[in-house]
């Protein structure tokens, strides 16, 4: 007899009542609760099945098709996927990942509409930026982002993981200037722009009066303790990491596959859940990538899953540059146009082997 495999709604229905006692939670992060609680169940109805080559039938219950649900990102990823791949140019990409601070994220769970998005905006500004110099690549570039809030134990943990195309237009729009295959843009020089254009977008948002303070950080209020939290993070070098560049257009989907409709945990990384305790598989990076279990409180399991439910309609995959919905369909004819005319790009000033290493 085949053992049922621990799933997360398996713990959302059996302690989303005790949970919602204890923690309350906000209105998303209820709703998501009772879609993945529902998921695949009589609750939400179903729909009868027939095979057209023969008679069997079989009843099928109904999705919830939360963008939460780990059960129900398979067909959405696949559209996406499909929709992106008439896009994709014949050039190595580049993944870049640009990530918060550990200190800034108490602010950014208490503001996550306004902080995600000045993450989006502070990490494809310094991409455009950057590239646009002539002393490094000097074109215009495309690309999009995703946003991931959790790290492998769940904790909070806000980057964006940014995909690129190794080239971009040249100024005048007539050539296509092509990127070195090993190296795309030195990672010091984005952590420090990056850095510097989120640390502006905080202080706006201050002098404006919209970011919220609550509970423990109530203190921040005060412009003083504002300042030292600012102080505190902007002597840290922000982390920046370029991975190696991979192949053409089919690796380049196999690999988003993976990226672009993940949640923060797929029931494949459950081991087990028994007597309100849940075993998970997860990789430590302070250890090398070290595959490791971790056996945590159904309740210390739920709070940690909900803590990445992002606001309503806040979009999480998200296109800039040449890639942006406005112009992607004239900028993407430009790009294949121009690609027979190469324009070799300025090395950049310093090593490659040296801007490649993790910024830490």
């Amino acid at each position: 007899m085949t053992r049922h495999r621990p799933e997360v709604a398996d713990v959302f229905r059996e302690h989303a009542d005790t949970y919602l006692a204890t923690y309350g939670g906000t209105t998303a992060q209820r709703q998501v609760l009772r879609a993945v609680e529902n998921c695949r169940t009589a609750a939400l109805g179903g729909h009868v099945e027939a095979c057209d080559q023969c008679d069997h039938r079989r009843i099928a219950y109904n999705s919830c098709r939360n963008r939460h649900c780990p059960k129900c990102q398979g067909a959405a990823c696949a559209r996406w996927m499909q929709a992106r791949a008439a896009e994709l140019l014949p050039v190595p990409y580049f993944h870049l990942v640009f990530t918060l601070p550990a200190a800034l994220s108490p602010l950014v769970l208490q503001n996550p509409r306004l902080l995600y998005g000045l993450l989006f905006q502070a990490a494809s500004q310094t991409l455009l930026e950057v590239a646009a110099d002539p002393r490094h690549l000097g074109a215009e570039i495309g690309f999009f982002c995703v946003l991931h809030t959790w790290g492998q134990n769940l904790m909070h943990h806000p980057h964006v993981h940014c995909v690129v195309p190794s080239g971009g237009i040249s100024p005048s729009g007539s050539q296509w200037v092509r990127g070195r295959k090993d190296f795309f843009l030195p990672v010091r020089v984005l952590s420090r722009v990056f850095r510097g254009k989120f640390m502006a977008g905080l202080k706006r948002a201050l002098a404006r009066g919209k970011l919220q303070f609550h509970g423990a950080l109530a203190e921040l209020a005060d412009p003083i303790n504002f300042k030292c939290l600012l102080d505190q993070v902007v002597r840290q070098e922000w982390v920046v990491y370029a991975k190696r560049p991979f192949g053409g257009p089919r690796q380049v989907l196999k690999y988003l596959a993976r990226y672009t409709h993940r949640v923060a945990i797929s029931n494949r990384r459950l081991v087990s859940f028994r007597d309100g305790q849940i075993t998970l598989r997860w990789k430590d990076y302070a250890r090398g990538g070290q595959s490791r279990l971790m056996t945590l409180a159904a309740l210390e399991f739920m709070r940690r899953f909900l803590l990445h439910v992002l606001p309503t309609g806040l979009m999480k995959i998200r296109h800039y540059g040449f890639m942006a919905n406005r112009f992607r369909t004239k900028k993407h004819a430009q790009c294949r146009r121009s690609r027979h005319r190469w324009n070799r790009s300025p090395e950049p000033l310093q090593t490659v082997r040296r801007h490649q290493r993790r910024i830490r």
